[in-house]
């Protein structure tokens, strides 16, 4: 959750009263939010001690954290306005727009639309100057926003000029970054746009912005009617439109590249500030020309209409409130509401604010109430139906696995589902040559580019970080692999696996296939692989191994484990069908077996002693052999 810093005296002034440290924390766990710090004691220890306090040290603070949805929490104004609601000292702003005979106007030209399209703005015109504090507000939250919903300003990010230093109609375009010079803010000398990456390079908190245009044959750009820049957006704005602590109209500028997080940020950041303006609560809006000539107003501080049920309410909380009760609790959470005309018993009508867009659904609403009503104040009570928990059948068979396993000697180890794509491909000698692996969009690190196909990278670097220990090394994981299944709703499947890896002087093949048979007689499948060609057809339900080929063993050290299930199993059927998907999606992981399998049987895992270049790959210097199997067909 993000944490804010407010002045403690600037925010009890707000509330009108002054609070002990456990008062305002109380006020602050009933509210949903939660104080982190009060820096009280520690500016009075400072003012003792006789040194030099800077700037804002011998202010005390409050630290406070926020949740991730109350995007209108994350200032001083926004806290101070939420929190007064609460407590019923005031009602909920109305927010609107003016309506300019000419208003001002800017232009999103074509040349945009590959790079950053969408473009959003408006004016605060501000009866006083902001104070110090208010300006320092105005940045922060300006930051905390760029932080959070702005991912990093890759998806929107925000500029705020001095209107009056810079001449409307503007214009958003993009153009070479050598053709773009300007100062940049808080700098006099000018720079071209392409010399900017150089100069913000080694710059603290600019320089992780530069990736997000850098190798664009063209950057955004924001121009004044006389050419002038006022921002080159997402990096710096323009020296020459810098608001001051003198700024008395403010132009705010958002360019994003998604719609719905761009008119949250365009909403919030001139809703938390309209306090200021001339007429309070009141913004003017710019119009927006679109390349295709139409235009629009932005912001839009219209309050979305919505409905929300008195008896679920009620049924959702305990409560028996009526709708007047309702509506006074959504009224302390910014929501107003009233009973509907239609039907004023059982239909509320409810106006979202343009600063709640957390409110996505009735369930949010009726949240608003038990926040407001207290959910210490909620009634307690036995629920009127009993149940009785079990555990699902393959978590319940992975715990009798581990238990086993345990039992036998080896040690669990626990490493991330998510692992580099080399680790599971390229490192154990397999190609991705289809579809299965799930890949992350964005992954943060290239140490998780996908789900793992596999527990067997996991479990060798697993060995590979704990080589110091003593040989033999054995070790097991009973958990979920996961791979691209078109057929599930979420294009995705769980598969649970044990796997088992052993390391020593020595191969250890007869090690694995030991844990394997022990595995396996413990779920009562007999080996049928040792019976005669007439027992064996004849056998009804065992498990077997045969020889295979993979580039991951060792030649002629590597097996496939195949299993025949019961023909009395009622799963036996949805499982065939199951597991030959699996077949399939993973045919490059499972190495190719000697001979035919008869029909009804099923690969359910190989086990071998890994190749010399595995080893090599994972910085293993002794021999290891491996097992692993899908344990779901014993169901």
């Amino acid at each position: 959750m993000p944490t804010i810093t407010v002045n403690k005296a600037e925010l009890y002034a707000r509330l009108g009263r002054s609070y002990t440290t456990e008062e305002f924390d109380d006020l602050c766990f009933q509210f949903g939010i939660e104080l982190d710090e009060d820096t009280t004691e520690e500016v009075e220890k400072a003012k003792k001690s006789g040194r030099k306090l800077e700037e804002g040290e011998g202010e005390a603070q409050l630290k406070i954290e926020i949740p991730a949805n109350r995007y209108d929490l994350l200032c001083l104004e926004g806290l101070a306005r939420g929190l007064r609601m609460f407590l019923g000292q005031t009602s909920p702003p109305i927010y609107h727009t003016t309506s300019p005979a000419s208003p001002v106007e800017c232009t999103i030209e074509a040349s945009v639309l590959p790079i950053r399209p969408l473009f959003a703005s408006a004016i605060l015109r501000l009866k006083e100057p902001f104070t110090e504090g208010a300006y320092k507000s105005f940045i922060d939250l300006q930051d905390k926003l760029h932080m959070n919903l702005c991912r990093q300003r890759k998806l929107v990010a925000i500029g705020t000029h001095d209107l009056d230093t810079i001449q409307a109609p503007f214009r958003y375009m993009a153009r070479n970054p050598k053709d773009i010079k300007f100062a940049p803010l808080n700098k006099d000398e000018e720079y071209t746009a392409e010399e900017l990456m150089t100069v913000y390079e080694t710059d603290r908190h600019l320089a992780k912005y530069l990736p997000i245009i850098r190798d664009a044959p063209a950057y955004p750009i924001i121009y004044d009617a006389q050419d002038r820049v006022l921002s080159m957006p997402p990096i710096i704005n323009s020296q020459h439109s810098k608001i001051t602590m003198q700024t008395r109209n403010i132009f705010i500028d958002v360019t994003a590249t998604d719609q719905t997080k761009i008119d949250i940020v365009v909403n919030i950041i001139v809703a938390m500030f309209s306090e200021y303006c001339q007429t309070p609560f009141e913004v003017e809006p710019v119009r927006i020309i679109s390349p295709d000539g139409t235009s629009r107003l932005s912001p839009d501080m219209t309050p979305r209409a919505t409905t929300a049920s008195v008896s679920y309410i009620n049924a959702a909380l305990g409560l028996t409130l009526s709708p007047t009760e309702i509506c006074d609790y959504l009224n302390r959470m910014s929501l107003l509401a009233t009973p509907s005309a239609k039907d004023p018993q059982e239909t509320l009508d409810v106006q979202v604010p343009p600063t709640r867009p957390d409110v996505l659904h009735e369930c949010d609403i009726m949240e608003d109430v038990g926040i407001a009503y207290g959910f210490n104040n909620l009634p307690r009570g036995l629920p009127d139906t009993n149940t009785v928990a079990k555990p699902l059948p393959i978590n319940k068979l992975g715990d009798i696995l581990r238990l086993e396993c345990a039992l036998a000697g080896w040690v669990e180890v626990l490493p991330l589902i998510l692992c580099s794509h080399d680790e599971n491909f390229a490192y154990l000698n397999r190609k991705d040559g289809n579809p299965a692996a799930i890949k992350l969009l964005n992954p943060a690190t290239q140490e998780f580019q996908i789900v793992r196909t596999s527990l067997i990278p996991g479990l060798l670097k697993s060995l590979r970080e704990n080589k110091a220990l003593a040989l033999p090394l054995r070790i097991f994981e009973c958990s979920d692999i996961a791979v691209q299944d078109p057929r599930e709703e979420r294009m995705s499947r769980n598969y649970r696996h044990l796997g088992a890896a052993y390391t020593d002087k020595k191969g250890g093949f007869e090690v694995v296939h030991g844990l394997l048979d022990r595995v396996m007689q413990m779920l009562e499948v007999p080996f049928i692989g040792s019976l005669s060609a007439e027992a064996f057809a004849k056998a009804p339900h065992g498990y077997y191994i045969r020889e295979a080929q993979d580039e991951m063993y060792f030649p002629g050290r590597a097996a496939t484990i195949h299993y025949r299930p019961r023909e009395s199993s009622q799963a036996t059927a949805s499982q065939g069908s199951v597991f030959e998907t699996v077949a399939k999606a993973l045919k490059d992981a499972l190495p190719s077996t000697s001979g035919s399998t008869p029909t009804g049987d099923m690969v359910i895992g190989s086990l071998g002693i890994l190749h010399p270049t595995v080893l090599e790959n994972y910085s293993l210097v002794n021999p290891c052999s491996v097992l692993e199997i899908n344990v779901e067909p014993f169901l």
